[in-house]
């Protein structure tokens, strides 16, 4: 991979930025931040400013404001150098010393172990989703130039960063909708973990890639000339699945013939009409496998994905997934609320915090746990466990996506739509079937939740039949409250 140059971040940020006085302050930045780490080297034998250089551009591929490429200039300032953050605010602005100060680690001397410093820190990047999703952001940045030039590391270090990576950096991406991040973040670390698996698959995938060429170009063509004969103006991508979301489905058991999405192809269209209309005219000419459509425009994704997918019987006997979105939603399926800085340029930031509040289930999951205990290991482990380990969707059945981790009861979904559901709850229906209170819930599941405000409450012992750390404290509060009223 190329050294990235000052030239190429200027020419990168100058195609989007059109301040005069925000390209000096990014040029100012480079220099502090190139001054600051004179002398400094990366293991790989480079000058330390390369590093940095590299968050920023990457960065400026997100179209970031220059407020967030500065902090990327100067993330690592305090950490590495002597300069202050009131020396920070005074030269550049309070809102960059804020962002580079967000992804600055807390002194090692503040520990008596390693652990607890990684546990600390690694609270302060999750939590930092409250103050500043840009630092979030600048965060994965760093993380994946790091991971890009891993191989300079031990081995043991390469192994430690990459188990970092997939249980912290990939759910944080994923919850942003930053999939473009996420792939490559889940790639590397494959690379690094499991590097035999990894160069295996990668085989596998160019193979197919080689032979499916000319199913894509014929699939292609066929489309293209339906949707030009109905007046439909379209673009198109093609990719064969990533090596990690191969691997993931072999990992689960799945024989290569049963991937039904090795093989996909996106269609962008300018109109959510233009979207059902194409839909239509595709199956018109390649029937489609029903059990695997899905109407992620109807219903979004939790991190604000939207698309029809569908799978049809291709050429050649191959399955092809066909991804029709509008171009504002594919900007947004490939880079996530970051993808509002080209849509939202003169609002982006409090657009991004605003939406990640209200929209965002994971935010509040994380608002809450938060509040729950003041230990930092118990913090991530709650937070690893219940949100970055494997999810499910359930529905409301007013058609509303509830984001659960797996094994969560009905108590759990009832607490999740708030206290006073679950203190009210005498039973619940799923998919139109009564069940137990600890019945264990499945992806897609309908659920409906029973309630009678003059229900004596949450049974204590519902606390071992709950999954989820909220259900659990708001049942033992709402029992040590009547506790205290009897008493």
């Amino acid at each position: 991979m190329r050294e990235v140059t000052y030239d190429d971040l200027m020419k990168n940020v100058m195609g989007y930025i059109e301040n005069e006085k925000e390209i000096c302050m990014i040029s100012k930045a480079f220099d502090c931040a190139k001054k600051l780490h004179e002398g400094q080297k990366r293991q790989s034998g480079e000058d330390y400013i390369v590093h940095p250089l590299s968050v920023a551009f990457i960065l400026s591929e997100m179209k970031a404001d220059s407020d967030t490429i500065c902090a990327g200039l100067l993330h690592d300032t305090i950490e590495d150098t002597k300069i202050t953050k009131e020396k920070i605010k005074d030269e550049f602005n309070e809102t960059i010393v804020n962002l580079v100060d967000g992804v600055t680690k807390i002194s090692k001397m503040n520990f008596s172990s390693r652990e607890e410093e990684v546990a600390t820190n690694t609270r302060k990047i999750i939590t930092s989703l409250e103050e500043d999703v840009r630092i979030i952001i600048i965060k994965l940045a760093d993380r994946l130039h790091n991971m890009r030039t891993l191989q300079f590391k031990s081995e043991f270090k390469q192994k430690e960063n990459a188990l970092e990576t997939m249980e912290i950096f990939v759910p944080l991406a994923y919850y942003l909708g930053a999939y473009q991040i996420k792939s490559e973040l889940e790639d590397l670390s494959l690379y690094y973990l499991k590097p035999d698996v990894y160069n295996t698959i990668d085989y596998i995938l160019k193979s197919i890639k080689m032979d499916a060429d000319k199913v894509i170009n014929k699939t292609l063509e066929d489309i293209g000339n339906i949707l030009t004969d109905n007046n439909i103006p379209f673009e198109h991508k093609q990719r064969v699945k990533s090596i990690y979301g191969l691997y993931k489905q072999m990992h689960r058991g799945k024989k290569i013939i049963d991937v039904h999405d090795l093989l996909a192809i996106k269609i962008m269209v300018d109109s959510v009409k233009d979207c059902y209309l194409s839909l239509g005219l595709i199956h018109s000419v390649y029937p489609p496998i029903n059990s695997k459509f899905k109407d992620y425009i109807a219903s979004p994704k939790t991190n604000m994905y939207q698309s029809l997918h569908t799978t049809v019987f291709g050429p050649d006997d191959y399955f092809v997934q066909m991804q029709i979105r509008t171009y504002d939603m594919e900007k947004i399926n490939t880079y996530g609320l970051t993808a509002y800085w080209e849509l939202n340029k003169s609002n982006a930031d409090t657009s991004m915090q605003n939406d990640l509040k209200k929209h965002f289930q994971f935010f509040k999951s994380i608002a809450e746990l938060n509040t729950m205990t003041a230990d930092n290991s118990e913090f991530v482990n709650m937070v690893k466990k219940e949100l970055f380990d494997q999810m499910i969707h359930v529905y409301t059945t007013e058609g509303n996506v509830i984001e659960l981790p797996n094994g969560s009861t009905p108590i759990d979904f009832a607490y999740k739509l708030g206290s006073n559901v679950g203190n009210t709850m005498v039973g619940a229906l799923v998919n139109d079937e009564t069940v137990d209170v600890d019945y264990k819930l499945n992806n897609k599941d309908i659920v409906k939740i029973l309630t009678d405000v003059n229900s004596r409450g949450p049974r204590l012992e519902w606390q071992g039949k709950a999954k989820t750390m909220r259900a659990k404290k708001l049942i033992k509060e709402f029992n040590t409250h009547c506790n205290l009223q009897s008493n």
